[in-house]
């Protein structure tokens, strides 16, 4: 699992997302994160009109169903999202979590329909793009095409991580390179890598990584008895970063 180093020392300038569905792409402060920064301002402008805001997701509420047509991706604006499947006897399986400024729903394009559900974990406000009028719009603009190319390969990349993850490492290993993973994507935020609060619950970690929940509490106390990390609840403290990436394994790049 490669993490960036320079992601994981950003300063620490916690700030409180919004959910005001007023927002336009030219004053979102998560532009820069879901958008190319080549874009020009009339070209903003262009996507900021096809762009759908609707009022805030609840707890629970979904974006979208297994199943269900494709028609639009979505940039998480504020809160948290979970996607999973339901397996063929009943069991939901969490496939990925997706912060503010993350882009979710590309599981669609293949067959026009869902593969997986998408559902608050919280209080959460997404941007609805429309995904013909996202490629109409895409065929006049080539660094947005371009940069929803990166989208899609990244979502690739991190789908092969989540396989190596299950497959090779030990939960120790599983828990810290997830919370390397939740503290780079806060970085890319400008928000702290060190403190955050965990939106989703100790069961869905267990599920998304393929351990009990028991076993999740067990090394949430092993890491604090390491000193490496203070959980409290959902609240997480990262003490010693190095030492969270040597128990994760994880390739760092200068």
């Amino acid at each position: 699992m490669t993490i960036p180093i320079e992601e994981l020392s950003q300063p620490e300038t916690p700030r409180q997302c919004t959910h005001d569905f007023r927002v336009n792409c030219s004053n979102c402060r998560l532009s820069s994160l879901c958008l190319p920064l080549a874009l020009e301002s009339d070209d903003i402008d262009k996507l900021d009109n096809i762009v759908q805001r609707g009022k805030p997701l609840q707890k629970g509420e979904h974006v979208y169903q297994a199943g269900g047509p494709f028609s639009a991706v979505y940039a998480v604006r504020s809160g948290a999202i979970k996607a999973y499947r339901v397996t063929d006897d009943g069991r939901e399986q969490v496939t990925g979590f997706y912060f503010p400024g993350e882009i979710l729903g590309m599981d669609g394009i293949a067959k026009n329909s869902h593969a997986c559900s998408a559902r608050a974990l919280e209080t959460s406000a997404v941007c609805e793009i429309p995904f013909s009028s996202l490629a109409e719009l895409s065929a006049r603009m080539p660094n947005l095409q371009r940069h929803f190319f990166q989208l899609m390969s990244r979502e690739i990349t991190e789908d092969q991580q989540l396989i190596t993850l299950l497959s090779k490492n030990t939960a120790e290993e599983r828990i810290a390179a997830l919370m390397l993973s939740i503290s780079a994507r806060n970085a890319r935020r400008k928000l702290s890598s060190t403190r955050f609060r965990l939106p989703m619950s100790r069961i869905d970690i267990g599920n998304y990584l393929g351990l009990t929940v028991e076993t999740v509490s067990r090394v949430f106390s092993r890491l604090q008895k390491l000193d490496v990390l203070e959980v409290s609840n959902k609240e997480i403290t990262i003490n010693d970063t190095r030492g969270l990436q040597d128990i994760a394994n994880v390739i760092i790049e200068a």
